[in-house]
């Protein structure tokens, strides 16, 4: 599956305009997002808008193998119908009883859809509020170029080592 949003660049119109079961080339993936070994370690998965997809995959992965990571998946957008993948990623919650998910949304205001879930930026607050520990899990960041930055230099300023931190910006979305 390829995600992306539709913003107006010249690739996004020529993707929107290209007709269904057109012919392309395809390099990668290309990251290193991929979910650790040891299940005895959580994993806390923080993503931002379309930063989702790797994230997406290591989750359905989880369900449907029935690993024994436990897995906590902080998903923030501007609003619910901005999410991506949104109801398939609450709806996994059944199938997966390691998985939880913590849905944000920092514009609500702007919404025409209900929201009964959490409102505003991730932060140490937020993690406190669902982790025992902030310190031990292993952290996995994607999103917005900024948001990666400022989540890792949270993260790092709670204690976490950069070695329990793996990235992937989305630049240009």
């Amino acid at each position: 599956m390829v995600a992306t949003r539709l913003r107006d660049t010249a690739f996004k119109r020529v993707l929107r305009a290209m007709p269904l079961g057109a012919m392309v080339k395809i390099e990668g993936p290309f990251g290193n997002l991929t979910l650790h070994n040891n299940a005895k370690r959580t994993a806390v998965l923080l993503a931002g808008g379309i930063g989702i997809t790797p994230f997406r995959s290591i989750v359905f992965r989880a369900a449907k193998e029935k690993l024994a990571h436990r897995i906590f998946l902080f998903y923030s957008n501007r609003r619910p119908e901005d999410a991506p993948f949104l109801e398939e990623l609450e709806a996994l919650g059944k199938e997966n009883p390691n998985y939880t998910l913590i849905a944000s949304m920092t514009e609500m205001g702007k919404s025409h859809q209900p929201w009964q879930g959490e409102t505003g930026l991730i932060n140490k607050e937020m993690l406190a509020k669902y982790l025992t520990d902030v310190a031990s899990p292993l952290y996995y960041i994607a999103g917005p170029p900024e948001m990666v930055k400022g989540l890792h230099t949270m993260l790092n300023g709670a204690g976490v080592d950069d070695d329990d931190v793996r990235t992937e910006e989305f630049a240009g979305y």
